[in-house]
């Protein structure tokens, strides 16, 4: 067997082909690259029962991902993170089947660790040697160690309003760091404007083919940890929207290998804030693309994307699956964070926040049944946002007494 099935490349808006061994970036026609593999051979060759015996990380799927040569991987141990019952807080939403894919305990801590690793796998097989990108935070962290692991150079542009610890990752890896008293639509355009002058490799979202690939891993995972049976309703935090288009793009090539016997495809549901809220709208008035989202503005920094380029395979997955997209009230994200730790152990950030929160909208509304299969992705680790959470607590001098523990009782 080979260690990667991959095809070529091609383009979902015009569908130009390319080759897989070069370097490439967007379509002609300005569109994102998604990859391609050879499935028909695949399903001849590789079996759900493969999978038993390999390391519990994404290079599992190693036939399903992009990169030709394991010589080429570069990896911390990402993958295979936990899918957690949450039976306490789905009691509380009257969704007993409630589940969490709990990406913060990924190396970096957040789910943007899958997508480095592949891409920055894929990059060092094709010979890059130095990278750029703009990043509202996790992705910019994961892409600048996983880019020092592979001896690659990288330049980091973020907005001067990310999380700081996610500033100090980068600047700890090596890495060219920039901040920018604006959005990340204004970092991208500093970073294109850096690609071209000075042939930098731009893995800006969805700008290079392979991030996806990495992200996609979340829906084979879920398929695998659910013995190859698919949950109804899956609910993604969405912000450049490359985790729900990956997982789209996995459950569709589990079903061209037949693991999933023709079940129904989950229903997907992109999150958004009010404050940024661009899918939504687009969602609502039944468009294939979004408007760009003025004076954008959320405590969920990471979905804070006032236009994303791959807005189009976002809307055109919500479709498919008979899906929505939901955008939740700017001052109950942080209730939800508090109530998920509170009734679960769970310390989640902002943006799992956020889609759980929308898991309680839509069970309020019926648009998600009481009995129905529910994952709900949380996307890092609350510790990423020590600045999120305002905590009043009592300070007491040396000999005090504590005072009784039922007067915390609430």
């Amino acid at each position: 067997m080979d260690y990667s099935y991959i095809s070529h490349l091609y383009c979902p808006k015009c569908l130009q082909t390319y080759e897989k061994d070069a370097i490439h970036h967007l379509c002609d026609c300005g569109a994102p690259l998604l990859v391609e593999y050879n499935l028909d051979r695949l399903a001849k060759e590789w079996r759900p029962a493969d999978l038993e015996r390999r390391k519990p990380d994404l290079w599992r799927y190693h036939e399903l991902l992009p990169v030709q040569s394991e010589e080429h991987v570069t990896t911390m141990g990402e993958g295979m993170t936990p899918l957690l019952s949450m039976p306490t807080l789905g009691e509380d939403m009257e969704l007993p089947n409630l589940l969490m894919k709990d990406e913060g305990i990924i190396p970096t801590g957040a789910f943007k660790a899958r997508g480095a690793a592949v891409g920055v796998s894929k990059a060092k097989e094709l010979g890059v040697e130095a990278l750029a990108m703009p990043t509202n935070g996790n992705a910019g962290a994961a892409w600048a160690l996983y880019a020092a692991r592979a001896h690659i150079s990288s330049t980091i542009v973020m907005p001067v309003d990310a999380p700081s610890i996610t500033r100090n990752e980068c600047a700890l890896s090596g890495a060219n760091l920039f901040l920018v008293n604006g959005l990340i639509s204004d970092a991208g355009k500093m970073v294109a404007e850096a690609v071209k002058k000075q042939g930098l490799y731009d893995v800006s979202t969805l700008k290079e083919p392979y991030r996806i690939e990495g992200k996609k891993t979340m829906g084979l995972e879920i398929a695998e940890q659910l013995n190859w049976k698919l949950p109804d309703v899956i609910l993604y935090p969405t912000g450049g929207g490359v985790g729900l288009i990956g997982i789209y793009k996995a459950l569709q090539e589990l079903q061209a290998l037949g693991w999933l016997e023709g079940q129904k495809m989950p229903r997907l549901v992109a999150v958004q804030a009010e404050g940024c809220a661009p899918i939504v709208e687009a969602w609502k008035q039944g468009k294939t693309e979004s408007v760009f989202w003025e004076n954008s503005q959320t405590q969920a920094f990471g979905i804070n994307v006032p236009k994303a380029i791959g807005d189009f395979l976002i809307l055109h997955a919500l479709y498919e699956t008979d899906g929505c997209a939901i955008a939740v009230e700017e001052d109950e994200i942080l209730k939800e964070l508090k109530q998920v730790a509170k009734l679960e152990g769970s310390f989640v950030c902002p943006e799992g926040a956020a889609a759980f929160l929308a898991a309680r909208r839509l069970r309020e509304q019926n648009w998600i049944k009481q009995e129905e299969s529910v994952v709900v992705l949380n996307t890092g680790a609350g510790i990423k946002y020590p600045d999120t959470a305002e905590v009043d607590v009592p300070v007491l001098e040396p000999g005090e007494s504590l005072p009784l523990a039922s007067s915390f009782v609430k």
